[in-house]
Parts: structure tokens; sequence; C-alpha cells
């Protein structure tokens, strides 16, 4: 059984709380070994979208306001698939969540993303354009994107 929830920060239970927080270490700490400030005081401010599989968190993201993570933009950060459900739809069927609740949450702005350079294509399916140069960011390459409404 699948489940998706959408959640401001103020309105997570600690038991969602934990299993962001572990699948975020686990990919981008543990998998990907980058040693950076995950709890980045952003979180606070944002909305979160959980994709759950029979209780197992295996997608994530978070929806950011502007003034957070760009003055102008509003941002979807932290895309996190678990190593074990990649190749299955959750990261398309997370993404395609993410970009409703964007248009719900913050009708009329244009949206900007930093993705792993292996993504690009897949953030153009999704009418993302490159913006500037690659740029590594915790030891991976990386690329600006906006999605212009």
């Amino acid at each position: 059984m699948q489940s998706i929830l959408v959640k401001h920060f103020r309105d997570l239970s600690p038991f969602e709380l934990y299993d962001i927080l572990q699948l975020r270490e686990e990919v981008f700490q543990l998998e990907q070994t980058c040693l950076y400030k995950d709890i980045d005081d952003k979180d606070k401010y944002c909305h979160h979208l959980l994709l759950y599989k029979n209780e197992i968190l295996v997608a994530y993201c978070r929806l950011v306001p502007t003034q957070i993570s760009y003055h102008e933009y509003v941002s979807i950060g932290r895309v996190v698939s678990k190593q074990t459900h990649r190749k299955t739809g959750y990261g398309r069927l997370l993404m395609d969540y993410a970009m409703q609740q964007m248009d719900i949450l913050f009708p009329q702005q244009s949206i900007k993303i930093s993705a792993q350079q292996y993504l690009q294509k897949f953030y153009e399916s999704y009418g993302f354009v490159k913006v500037g140069e690659w740029y590594m960011e915790d030891d991976i390459p990386h690329i600006s994107m906006v999605f212009t409404k």
C-alpha cells in the first residue's frame, strides 16, 4: 500500500521526522559519502512531501518557499529515493506530486533547483531549463535549473 503525505514541518509527527532524517542520512551522507550540514535550518520553513510504500519512506523532498534557498524563487530540495526502491517509478511519482503541490502552495512562482548533473534530463522532462554552468556541491557535479511559470 502506498501513501503520499504533504505536511508543514510543524505538523510532522516525530516518527515522520525520524523517517525523513533517516532516509536523507542513508542516501546523502552514507551512500554518497557527503559530509555536510543536512539539518540546515531550512526544514522548519518548508512543506515536506513523503511517499510511503508499506510504511517505509521510499521517496521524499521538501518544498521551499522564497527567501529560504533563493530570494526570487521557490524551490524543491533534498529530493531523495531509497536505494532499494529506485527504478520503480517512485521518483517520478514523487516529482509529479511535488510539481502539483508547488502549483497549489506557490501559484505563479517560478521554481529553481540545484540538480545533480546526472538528473538533468529527468528534470528537463518537467520543463526545467539549465541556467549557468556546472558546479561542484559536496564533491558532486550540480547544475542550477529553473521552471518558469
